[in-house]
């Protein structure tokens, strides 16, 4: 069991939390970790996407002007490619992209994914995330945390006053810790987790 600091938004350290093994304590695990984030892009895409092939076009396919004979290029249909209003040669159309990723796979995935994330020092626990739904009280306690670079923080439940706040910061995301996916942890430099928000992993994954 690996022994965290805990820290307040003034970035005082006020505490330690033991956080277990079997879900943060885990070996990277590249493969599967490459594995879900490739599927969970996949799924985000509509794949609502369509356009007109030629034999779809509405009109006439008749033949513009003889074949032979006029100094202009043979042309068989308006509908074709070439043509303003014609259809694409290779047009897209609606499709699935999702993929499958099998329950235990995401399990083990995200266990090594927020395990390496630990052992590179880049998960943070704070005691709670009490604050003013302003801007500049979250940049502040940004500047007390010392965090500079992409965020996310992970609450137990949905926190408005936080959302709000960070609802203006580009670099910072705010999510619950049952909606933390695998892509979330790996994409920020700083992962920062409140405790009751690590007991709810845990209670989770182990």
């Amino acid at each position: 069991m690996a022994n965290v600091k805990i820290y307040n938004l003034i970035g005082d350290e006020c505490g330690t939390i033991k956080l277990s093994d079997k879900v943060f304590g885990q070996e990277y695990n590249e493969p599967l970790i490459h594995q879900v984030v490739v599927a969970y892009l996949a799924n985000q895409r509509q794949g609502t996407k369509s356009a007109l092939t030629r034999s779809e076009v509405r009109g006439h396919a008749k033949k513009p002007w003889r074949q032979k004979g006029t100094g202009r290029a043979r042309q068989g249909s308006t509908k074709s490619p070439q043509w303003r209003g014609g259809g694409l040669a290779f047009a897209p159309k609606p499709r699935d992209f999702s993929k499958k990723v099998n329950k235990e796979t995401r399990r083990v995935a995200f266990k090594s994914a927020i395990s390496t994330k630990l052992a590179d020092k880049e998960l943070i626990v704070l005691n709670n995330i009490d604050l003013e739904p302003k801007t500049k009280v979250l940049v502040k306690a940004l500047e007390d945390l010392k965090l500079n670079r992409t965020v996310i923080f992970v609450t137990k439940d949905n926190n408005a006053n936080l959302l709000k706040a960070a609802g203006n910061l580009q670099s910072v995301d705010v999510t619950t810790a049952g909606l933390l996916n695998v892509y979330d942890i790996i994409s920020c430099d700083k992962l920062v987790v409140t405790e009751d928000a690590i007991k709810s992993i845990e209670e989770a994954y182990l």
